[in-house]
């Protein structure tokens, strides 16, 4: 059934049980499920919520606040709003919203986004290396690693949820693992590398909480 509390139509969702007491629960498909004893009855299920109306109201403005979280999207360090539209032809970017017709396009777009963002901070950051071999970037999303070199076969892979962390954390990682083009471990050598870069590189570990 559907009821009406102030600015919003709620679906009601009744599970009936041998229950002494009546208890109310939003749950994250935005419904008001009602756990209630087989006596009672829905015209007395929406009585009650009508007397109690102020309570529910928080309790659903408290949910769709939590939705609203947990749809932020992280891109560059700055939080965003995503927003599916059907109308969308191509991924709008106004103010703290991202406006996409669906999650396909979102991924398709946050891909391309990896490619020429990564890219355009490794030529700039090029400048400051010397005798850097040619290599390959690869671009995947990786659980425990913001960044790998694979110096034999001259590959760096970036994870990408970098993309996700402002720019000056995405360019300590990509002087990371360019330096190990000249230290293959971590040894003092290669950070005196990175800190000739980078000389905040250990508030950037800090923030990342990456070795």
């Amino acid at each position: 059934m559907e009821i009406q509390l102030g600015d919003y139509k709620i679906n009601v969702i009744v599970i009936r049980k041998n229950n002494k007491n009546i208890y109310f629960r939003f749950k994250d498909d935005g419904n008001l499920y009602v756990t209630c004893n087989y006596l009672v009855t829905n015209k007395e299920i929406i009585k009650l919520l009508k007397k109690d109306e102020k309570s529910m109201l928080r309790m659903y403005k408290f949910f769709i606040k939590r939705e609203e979280i947990n749809k932020q999207f992280y891109y560059l360090g700055e939080p965003y709003i995503i927003v599916n539209d059907d109308k969308i032809k191509e991924v709008m970017i106004e103010n703290n919203t991202i406006y996409v017709k669906d999650e396909k396009m979102l991924n398709k777009w946050y891909k391309s986004e990896c490619k020429k963002i990564f890219t355009e901070r490794i030529n700039l950051i090029l400048n400051n290396f010397n005798n850097i071999p040619s290599f390959s970037l690869r671009i995947r999303k990786m659980k425990t690693r913001w960044g790998v070199n694979n110096v034999t076969k001259r590959i760096i892979t970036l994870n990408s949820e970098l993309l996700k962390k402002d720019v000056t954390l995405i360019d300590y990682v990509i002087i990371h693992e360019l330096c190990h083009f000249y230290e293959a471990n971590h040894s003092a050598k290669f950070w005196k590398q990175v800190e000739k870069r980078y000389p905040y590189y250990k508030l950037a570990r800090k923030r990342l909480k990456v070795e």
